[in-house]
């Protein structure tokens, strides 16, 4: 096949892959051998799969909660929508006197550049492939694991709790190398008021500290945001109308992050192909530089149904990527291999 003929078959292909974040696959290094050599130059960037105990995405963070002197733990509550345990403080305290030592996720991220890094100099990654960092925004886990009468104070200590552990992998992983992606599920299941909340107070809310998390990561340093309607179960918190409130926040994020932004993520569920869906997405403005990443690739209808959702995406935007809906963390480890696949068979490389 000539360059040309190359050209016209794969200009109707979106362009680039993104892998959100969890892999259940045994380690980083499978993680990145594989993602590597089924996606190659489909990627910009590779995560480490968040693999062992982080695989469940914020899960493991109520092992840092409960240890914390501060909380005494209370039985989760069976009809959440994802049941957790909850934790409440033992006495009365200002945001100020709570602590939180360490929140692990430095130390699985300098863990995980030593691999990738050794990987990139064994020729295994291309030069260019940055390594990616998934973090929740702070809110994710309060909301998850704090009772909500003690909630607004112990989130700004979490959040200098998170942003000290951003610092800390910062400092330890070249700027020009590293890729922070900021998880926003929870968010939307105040937005959608899958949870007790004011819609018009939270919506201003939500929006301020999603900003003030895109300032907090230094300029050379690659930023994207994850939007998210949840994936516990495979299934939803709230199903979507339409991709409006995605385009809502994603915009706010645009208009308010005073740096760049290098790409954004939006989910679609699985039997949306029906032109309703992606209609707001015509009124979608991001920055320049900001690459679009549509969730619809779903491993259950495989390349065929991929295809069908990429048509009807591209009735109303023309450039961006693929990826799935949410992390890959509670899929079966065997279907990875296959779903990557599906990626790479509907993508063209960036």
């Amino acid at each position: 096949m000539t360059i040309d003929e190359t050209t016209s078959a794969t200009q109707h292909l979106p362009r680039g892959v993104h892998l959100v974040g969890s892999v259940p696959l045994g380690d980083a290094e499978d993680v990145f051998r594989a993602a590597t050599s089924i996606l190659g130059w489909r990627l910009r960037r590779i995560p480490d799969g968040e693999t062992g105990e982080r695989i469940n995405w914020i899960g493991w963070q109520a092992r840092f909660i409960g240890s914390n002197p501060h909380f005494e733990m209370m039985p989760p509550n069976p009809t959440d929508y994802a049941p957790l345990p909850h934790f409440k403080l033992r006495s009365t305290l200002s945001s100020s006197e709570i602590t939180f030592e360490r929140l692990g996720y430095a130390d699985a991220a300098k863990a995980s550049y030593t691999v990738f890094s050794q990987l990139k100099q064994a020729g295994l990654i291309p030069t260019s492939t940055r390594f990616q960092v998934s973090l929740p925004t702070p809110l994710a886990p309060v909301v998850a694991f704090i009772v909500p009468r003690d909630q607004p104070v112990v989130e700004p200590a979490y959040e200098v709790a998170m942003f000290a552990e951003l610092d800390q992998f910062a400092a330890a992983i070249p700027h020009h190398e590293l890729a922070i992606q900021w998880d926003v599920a929870v968010e939307f299941g105040i937005l959608e008021r899958a949870r007790f909340s004011s819609y018009e107070e939270t919506k201003r809310e939500a929006i301020e500290r999603l900003v003030r998390l895109g300032h907090r990561v230094p300029a050379d340093i690659e930023l994207g945001y994850h939007l998210c309607y949840g994936d516990a179960g495979h299934k939803h918190f709230v199903e979507p109308e339409d991709a409006s409130k995605l385009v809502e926040v994603a915009h706010a994020i645009s208009v308010g992050v005073g740096r760049q932004i290098n790409w954004i993520h939006m989910p679609v569920p699985r039997n949306r192909t029906d032109d309703a869906y992606y209609a707001p997405l015509q009124q979608l403005q991001l920055h320049p530089e900001t690459e679009l990443y549509l969730g619809l690739v779903h491993f259950t209808d495989g390349v065929e149904g991929t295809r069908r959702r990429i048509t009807a995406a591209q009735k109303v935007v023309a450039d961006f990527g693929v990826a799935t809906e949410c992390g890959m963390g509670r899929r079966n480890a065997a279907t990875i291999p296959e779903l990557l696949r599906i990626h790479s068979e509907v993508a063209a490389p960036v």
